[in-house]
């Protein structure tokens, strides 16, 4: 068990998950009266999502954060018909959620390649106009970023997360013995003899609250909507944050967990969830495992210990349960091919599904033709 303090939580700000932005269309060019030309078209500003781009590089390629595509060209003797103006492109990374300064969501890119059109450029001037052209379209946008991710590691602060990840790929994460350890999310990729690859991501620690923004509150939380599986880390010797906080067991650090993922979004405990219980090296580690075990299979003879504050509504329910060390590595071969299963299962329960509806589908289609 380990205590810490929050002195590493400044350092976060090396990364960015959300980012303000000033956007607009180009102004349209002037027409030519005399000869009855149009002006060209202002230029379109749109974000395209790209992989290994950064909110920060978005951020630091436009230090005002302010985009604005260019100007139609003006109708001229030589060109009655003048050319749009140029399109601006803002590469954005995969996963971005698109809103506007009232927090609506009004788009989002996900995959490479995706294009959003954030700003359109205004008309040029033409007759019905009297040649006069039109601004481009102006907004604040808000891009905020959530990881997309195969599985996410869930846990407290210094429940071995970072050393998880370490262990299972090549991700290098910062590694220490205090928490907050994990200050900006890391992904990693897990690699079968078979080549295939599981993206995993350690997001930063939760601690009791978390749902209501306490520490990195909803920078952590928003990063779990969209990993498909959850696997929760969770020290088996507790967990206390710091003197001033209650020590909690690895039982009641599973239950409260739980609820930080409930009461922040309650679908959250509809995703496929495992659970790593760490640090089996400790002494006692297989005594507490012991007691733990029970305590899952029955949770109810346990939770009037407790106080109501740590007890979910609802529980999750674990595909498996795989005790392990980071230390001495055991339980790490297990763990991996547990996520394999996992998620090789989940995916062949979506495909069964798709098969089943295009099947409904094509026999209402054909009912329908022979009706006709």
């Amino acid at each position: 068990m380990v205590r810490g303090s929050g002195a590493a939580l400044r350092r976060y700000g090396t990364f960015i998950d959300d980012l303000r932005l000033y956007v607009r269309g180009g102004t349209g060019g002037m027409g030519y009266p005399r000869l009855g030309g149009e002006g060209g078209r202002g230029g379109d500003v749109y974000f395209v999502a790209q992989e290994r781009t950064t909110l920060k590089s978005v951020k630091n390629r436009y230090p005002q954060k302010r985009i604005v595509a260019g100007t139609g060209a003006n109708s001229s003797v030589r060109a009655l018909k003048g050319e749009k103006g140029k399109d601006c492109e803002v590469h954005v990374p995969p996963g971005i959620s698109i809103l506007d300064d009232d927090g609506k969501q009004i788009g989002e890119v996900n995959a490479a390649g995706e294009r959003f059109l954030a700003a359109r450029g205004g008309l040029g001037g033409s007759l019905a106009t009297n040649f006069l052209p039109s601004k481009g379209q102006k907004r604040i946008l808000h891009l905020d970023l959530k990881l997309i991710a195969d599985v996410g590691l869930v846990g407290f602060p210094n429940a071995g997360k970072s050393s998880l990840l370490s262990k299972i790929s090549h991700a290098k994460p910062e590694i220490a013995n205090y928490a907050f350890t994990t200050i900006q999310p890391e992904l990693g990729k897990i690699m079968y003899a078979d080549y295939k690859q599981i993206l995993v991501a350690d997001l930063p620690g939760l601690i009791e609250g978390a749902h209501a923004n306490k520490g990195m509150g909803h920078k952590f939380l928003k990063h779990v909507e969209r990993t498909k599986h959850l696997l929760l880390v969770v020290d088996i010797s507790g967990f206390q944050l710091s003197t001033k906080t209650r020590f909690r067991t690895a039982f009641e650090t599973i239950l409260l967990l739980t609820k930080e993922l409930e009461q922040y979004k309650e679908e959250l405990l509809t995703k496929p969830a495992l659970l790593a219980i760490n640090k089996m090296d400790l002494p006692c580690a297989k005594d507490n495992l012991n007691e733990l075990m029970k305590q899952l299979q029955n949770p109810q003879d346990s939770l009037h210990l407790l106080q109501e504050e740590v007890i979910p509504e609802n529980t999750l329910k674990f595909r498996d349960i795989i005790p392990i060390s980071t230390y001495t590595g055991e339980g790490i071969e297990e763990l991996k091919a547990c996520v394999r299963k996992s998620l090789d299962e989940e995916a062949e329960q979506e495909n069964a599904e798709y098969r089943k509806k295009k099947l409904l589908l094509l026999q209402t289609s054909g009912e329908q033709k022979h009706r006709g």
